[in-house]
């Protein structure tokens, strides 16, 4: 389980293949809920990467 500002590796990322191999931060809160279908918020991937949605299969701590 993550924590919002967790410092993580984008292992793979569906969302977005070009996050994969890149450190991001955590923003959520609190747990991934149904809206964003299980997936965790990572931002602060790089300036020309948005914020994507990942599984927590897909990252790691950093």
């Amino acid at each position: 389980m993550f924590q919002a500002g967790d410092k993580v590796l984008i292992v793979s990322c569906a969302d977005d293949p070009r996050a994969a191999g890149k450190t991001g931060r955590i923003v959520d809160e609190v747990p991934p809920g149904p809206l964003t279908e299980g997936r965790w918020t990572v931002a602060r991937i790089s300036v020309g990467i948005a914020p994507v949605l990942c599984h927590g299969h897909e990252l790691r701590p950093a």
